[in-house]
């Protein structure tokens, strides 16, 4: 007997044509296993969404559901952000509605959530009451969870590699536009101009910015043979000693050292054109020198030169910012300690380092500004003794944005133990215990405003303080500081 199938009108998306004769003669093992495999996770409940039994596609689902979840209501079994969706879909229920599939996070019996996909579909009673029956159809989300967050974290590590690139790239280049040594960059395959700074065009003029350029315009033959004996030692064995050259245009005479570098898949010679008769660059050094002072007191990150005992010399306007100061008179001669540490440990921790190594890199501290901020900074640093005047330099960079966008940890008391360890013999023992205190007490203070959802009361109880008391201590470490104290 042939099957009768439904007309183009009775059928609709969702249904078989024949569900009677396909479906009809099963007995309801058979069903159940179709329903099962149908799924990772399926609840059976009443219309008013008490769980009374369900199947589960893998034993690790069943282990982390059946007991916890049976003869609850389906919202209990749910986290807080997904009892709406719950009651949307058993309303819909009710109203005979199709609910469409709803992410639901679903609790673990070990407090976890675990992430899955729910859609729900009501079935007729049996029973003489008519209820409702419904079965609630779940997929497994956490692959897809996983893979997700494998794809965040990849992007973010490709983001801060490439950030990274750029100032790394920023900073090179900087340092090739104002070097006081003229600099050009070949082609090691065709030698070919590919880059120049402005020392090189102004020792070799406005030529260098011709297409066609080529070196032997501008040495002798004798200079061009050298060169070319140089670039070839540099493919041979990537070294090459300096050759003496004469410039065909002034008569001048310059060494040129000559190194080899690679760029993703290309090699480059770099030259550093070094006049035997420096006086005729002295002009060009001093215009140079004022470039770079100009560059200084633009750049983002602060930077400060002080005395050998750190008392401020000079500060560029970003450094005016972060002490929150108009005008540089306002720093000059004040010790930089005043600004920057924490409670006049770090700057010692820096003037002994420097007097030891000469130089310091991001060294993590603070700097407090003059009306009450407190801004978390990387401070790298240099010894200069060759001088007319012995300096130290100070570079401080911003580095709260980057915290904020990290996940909070607790490196702060690693951080400072590390750098504790370098005071020992060289700072008094209390003003050790002091600095340790005080970031203990800190950040109690901040895993107490954490653990109350920055409920201040709360908080005060918990850590045995008065609201005042707390309120004093909030604003001696800069945390989240109201603008009204409470009354005592």
């Amino acid at each position: 007997m042939n099957p009768t199938y439904q007309t183009a009108s009775e059928q609709s998306a969702g249904r078989f044509e024949n569900a009677q004769s396909l479906f009809g003669h099963l007995d309801a093992d058979v069903v159940s296993s179709l329903i099962t495999v149908a799924a990772d996770v399926v609840l059976v409940m009443d219309d008013l969404g008490i769980i009374h039994d369900g199947a589960f596609g893998s034993q690790e689902l069943f282990d982390i559901g059946h007991a916890h979840w049976m003869g609850k209501h389906w919202g209990q079994t749910v986290s807080e952000d997904s009892r709406p969706k719950v009651s949307a879909m058993l309303r819909d229920m009710g109203n005979g509605k199709h609910s469409k599939w709803r992410h639901l996070n679903q609790a673990a019996i070990d407090g976890t959530d675990v992430p899955l996909s729910f859609s729900l579909i009501a079935v007729p009673s049996s029973q003489a009451n008519g209820r409702k029956r419904a079965f609630a159809f779940g997929k497994d989300l956490r692959p897809q969870a996983l893979l997700q967050q494998k794809m965040l974290n990849a992007q973010r590590a490709m983001e801060r590699d490439y950030w990274h690139l750029k100032n790394v790239e920023t900073r090179y280049r900087l340092l090739f536009q104002v070097s006081s040594e003229a600099m050009l960059i070949l082609s090691a395959e065709n030698e070919k101009l590919e880059d120049s700074n402005p020392a090189a065009m102004a020792l070799l003029g406005d030529d260098l910015q011709k297409t066609n350029w080529s070196l032997a315009q501008f040495v002798d033959k004798a200079s061009l043979s050298a060169m070319s004996k140089a670039f070839a030692q540099l493919r041979l064995s990537g070294q090459a000693a300096p050759v003496a050259v004469c410039l065909t245009q002034n008569g001048m005479h310059v060494t040129v050292a000559v190194s080899l570098f690679r760029q993703e898949k290309t090699s480059h010679f770099l030259l550093r054109l070094i006049p035997v008769q420096s006086n005729v660059f002295s002009l060009a050094q001093t215009r140079n020198k004022q470039l770079l002072a100009e560059v200084m007191e633009s750049a983002p990150d602060a930077l400060v030169v002080t005395d050998m005992s750190g008392v401020v010399l000079s500060a560029n306007k970003s450094f005016l910012q972060l002490a929150q100061v108009s005008n540089e008179s306002l720093v000059r001669d004040a010790p930089l300690e005043r600004w920057l540490g924490r409670a006049g440990v770090d700057m010692k921790v820096l003037l002994s380092n420097l007097k030891q190594r000469d130089l310091v890199r991001l060294f993590a501290t603070r700097v407090r500004g003059d009306l009450g901020s407190t801004t978390e900074v990387e401070v790298s640093a240099v010894s200069v003794t060759g001088g007319e005047q012995p300096c130290l330099g100070f570079t401080i960079r911003d580095i709260s944005l980057r915290l904020a966008s990290e996940p909070k940890a607790s490196t702060e008391m690693f951080r400072s133990k590390g750098q504790m360890t370098e005071l020992v013999g060289r700072v008094p023992l209390k003003d050790i215990v002091s600095e340790t205190t005080d970031l203990i007490e800190q950040m109690c203070i901040e895993a107490a405003l954490e653990l109350t959802s920055d409920n201040r009361s709360s908080a005060a109880e918990m850590l045995g303080l008065s609201r005042q008391s707390l309120y004093v201590k909030l604003r001696r470490f800069g945390i989240n500081v109201p603008d009204v104290e409470p009354e005592a």
